[in-house]
């Protein structure tokens, strides 16, 4: 398959900004020199911080003691400050995650500006029983929940958007580009019981809200606007982020962001320069929300990003690299008055990602047709087209039957992923195959509680079609979902504790690449891919244990508690992997059913094949924990999860699975001073390399933030990342052709200038 390739350094171009509204242009080096005098703009404003502070302080005493007040009320309140007390944005009942019979995490907007992310790796620090794989290319991302990932097995959702887009690569396979400025939460949900959010999630899924207006914009405020810079020292990279909000009416608001990043390539923890990890990066959100009644509530959104790099191979640039992602979404909700009956919830979106290659060097290819090895010239190009389409409506009705409450969720959803490869080199179209694929399913789910008892009974039924044109699969499947939850006590200390267990079921239907995939490996090596258009689809089937507690007040007023804890076993019957399978040199039609005279006629060749396969089963195990304690001084928390995997085959042959994550423990502590204006704190994490993954090594990060709020419109972060140094790898990279070192140690500077009226 193709090299691993990774970012440089972004082309000059125009960029449309959303549907025609305005179109923006890059210019390389000379926009960084202008993001630079910005963030110094915002550094000088930063330096006399305590000359406003103290103009600040001779205000008149009465309104310095009604904020004493409001401060003194916002510690005296109990713990519902707390990350696993806020909200879900997918869930379909209003549950925060303390309350979710399920292994479920939230990352708010507090957290997000302290992690100071660059990638959505970094959103993602410490969150249990979750990784993300990225290599050189650094702003594409690829989720993997408790060792699935890829090809839907995680469904990543931005502002209720499928994020689709697949390219055949020796690292990620699916990849998603979402800047972290624009995102106020994240929301995590472990397992197939996320199945109402969508067909084939047997691992879960990861929900991106990005950042409102009403979140801006102060009560009194009719606009808003800000300006952030930051410059990272690894990389030397520059951040710059403006945002803009405006209140129309008390039931229409619009915000408008827009970001631009320049980093050169990073040195890892060795001091070497990591070739091809540079990029620069422009993005943009504009979103309005509009109420049309006190009951109703429309959001339409766009957030789009135009990338460019240079691809690597062998220390060498080998591609030119031209990325445009759009996401558009609009999202409806209506209810009644109660929200007894009417909870009705409309999303629609479509996704676009474009991506085009223009080769620097001859490219070694095989004729399509006669298999005969060709080279095409420097400047050739290959397109990359993926649309995804997806509607998603549920409504929620609340009763009472006999003193049962019932919370019944009925719905459906359906997506269409639309795959068109080409130009002059073929777009690697056999190894990133056109076609369309359809899934559409319904369920319906109720929830019922009763004193102690909490009851969680689902169903759903998910088919899927799959062609291009010369062939064509279909299926369809019935996933039951069961969840008990007890809370056995009423004494003060334990009536927090509750205990639940789960039985649930996922779909995932197999995708055009593992479906159609065919041609030969490019360069170097020769071999033969196969489509496999019988392939069947995998079915997860996952039981799991949970622990919730909460307990608030326990060492002083106002402070507070919360503890997830889940063990759990999932056998993803059918799972599809990547197998090469072999032949002899005497006899290779034997294994491999291709024209081997004409192949063996190629310098370079193997008898190999590849091929997309189905096995009996991948079982994977593991434990998960999570725990937050938050109080007037400060906060810590505590989140480890291992996770344990491998792969029978029809044969009962057992193998490791090469997608195991790390191992990890993570320990947070954040410390509050000058009445909560001033937060320093840092990260601890240690990884344990995955059994079986002979390149994994054990390693531990260490980090440190402080973040000061020196005025109402001012804000100043730092962090330093990889505190000590420490030359490591991510073990889910271990399978490429070129191990990608992280990071070492970064620097980071940020202001924050903020005016409003």
């Amino acid at each position: 398959m193709p090299a691993s390739p990774g970012p440089a350094s972004m082309k000059p171009g125009i960029w449309s900004w959303g549907m025609g509204l305005v179109n923006w242009e890059s210019r390389g080096r000379s926009a960084a020199s202008g993001m630079a005098a910005l963030l110094a703009s915002v550094a000088v404003i930063a330096l006399s911080a305590p000359a406003a502070y103290a103009q600040q302080a001779t205000q008149p005493a009465g309104d310095q003691t009604d904020q004493s007040k409001k401060a003194d009320q916002e510690k005296a309140a109990p713990a519902g400050a707390t990350l696993l007390d806020k909200i879900l944005v997918l869930s379909r009942t209003g549950e925060t995650a303390i309350e979710s019979l399920a292994s479920a995490s939230h990352i708010d907007q507090e957290q997000l500006d302290r992690r100071m992310a660059t990638t959505p790796n970094e959103m993602l620090l410490g969150v249990p029983g979750v990784a993300a794989q990225a290599d050189a290319r650094r702003v594409s991302t690829s989720i993997n929940i408790r060792g699935l990932q890829d090809f839907g097995r995680v469904a990543v959702i931005v502002d209720g958007a499928r994020q689709d887009f697949q390219r055949s690569d020796h690292g990620t396979q699916s990849t998603f580009y979402i800047d972290p400025e624009l995102v106020k939460s994240v929301d995590v949900i472990r397992g197939p019981v996320a199945n109402t959010y969508g067909s084939g999630a047997i691992g879960g899924v990861v929900f991106f809200d990005t950042k409102d207006a009403s979140d801006f914009l102060k009560p009194e405020e009719t606009w808003a606007g800000s300006i952030t810079g930051r410059y990272e020292s690894n990389g030397k990279g520059w951040t710059t982020s403006a945002t803009g909000a405006y209140r129309l009416n008390e039931n229409w608001d619009v915000l408008g962001n827009i970001v631009y990043r320049d980093y050169d390539d990073y040195k890892d923890g060795g001091g070497d320069t990591v070739k091809g990890t540079g990029f620069d990066v422009l993005s943009g959100l504009l979103k309005t929300t509009i109420r049309p009644t006190d009951n109703s509530e429309l959001k339409l959104g766009w957030v789009g990003s135009s990338d460019g790099w240079s691809e690597i191979s062998g220390g060498v640039p080998t591609n030119d690299a031209d990325l445009k992602s759009n996401t558009f979404t609009a999202r409806y909700n209506i209810t009644d008055e109660d929200k007894s009956w009417l909870d009705l919830h409309i999303n629609t979106s479509y996704n676009k990602t474009n991506l085009g290659l223009t080769s620097l060097v001859p490219l070694s290819r095989f004729d399509p047709t006669t298999g005969d090895s060709i080279i095409l010239p420097a400047g050739s190009t290959s397109t990359f087209d993926v649309g995804t389409t997806a509607i998603d409506i549920w409504n929620t009705s609340r009763f009472e039957t006999r003193g049962v409450a019932h919370e019944l969720t009925y719905g459906g959803d359906w997506v269409n992923d639309d795959v068109k490869t080409g130009g002059t080199a073929g777009g690697d179209s056999f190894y990133t195959p056109s076609g369309k694929r359809n899934v559409s399913g319904a369920y319906v789910q109720d929830k019922l509680t009763w004193e102690w008892l909490e009851v969680i009974a689902g169903l759903r039924y998910d088919s899927y079609s799959l062609k291009d044109g010369t062939h064509e699969t279909s299926g369809e499947r019935l996933s039951p979902r069961i969840t008990v939850g007890v809370t056995p006590f009423d004494t003060p200390s334990l009536s927090g504790l509750q205990f639940y267990g789960t039985y649930a079921e996922g779909y995932r239907s197999p995708s055009l690449t593992e479906t159609l995939i065919s041609g030969n490996h490019p360069a170097g090596v020769t071999f033969p891919f196969l489509p496999n258009p019988n392939l069947k689809p995998e079915a997860g089937k996952t039981v799991e244990f949970g622990v919730n507690y909460k307990q608030n007040d326990i060492l002083e007023a106002g402070d507070a508690l919360r503890i997830k804890a889940a063990y759990f076993n999932n056998n993803v019957d059918d799972y599809i992997e990547g197998t090469s399978f072999g032949a002899s040199f005497t006899n290779p039609a034997s294994a491999c059913p291709v024209d081997w005279d004409q192949l063996m006629n190629n310098p370079g060749y193997i008898p190999i094949c590849y091929q997309y396969q189905n096995f009996a089963k991948a079982k994977i195990n593991g434990f998960e924990f999570e725990s937050v304690y938050d109080a007037g001084w400060g906060y810590a928390g505590l989140s480890a999860s291992i996770t344990n995997g491998h792969t029978i085959s029809y044969a009962g042959v057992r193998a490791d699975l090469a997608t195991i994550p790390s191992s990890q423990v993570t320990a947070q502590l954040g410390l509050r001073f000058l009445e909560d204006k001033l937060t320093v704190g840092g990260e601890v994490q240690y990884n344990g390399k995955p059994k079986g993954n002979a390149v994994a090594t054990d390693y531990t990060l260490v980090n440190a933030f402080a973040s000061y709020q020196a005025t109402d419109n001012l804000k100043v972060d730092f962090r330093a990342d990889n505190l000590f140094d420490v030359k490591y790898a991510n073990p889910l990279n271990g399978s490429t052709t070129v191990a990608v070192y992280e990071p070492g140690i970064t620097l980071k500077l940020a202001a924050t200038m903020r005016f409003g009226g």
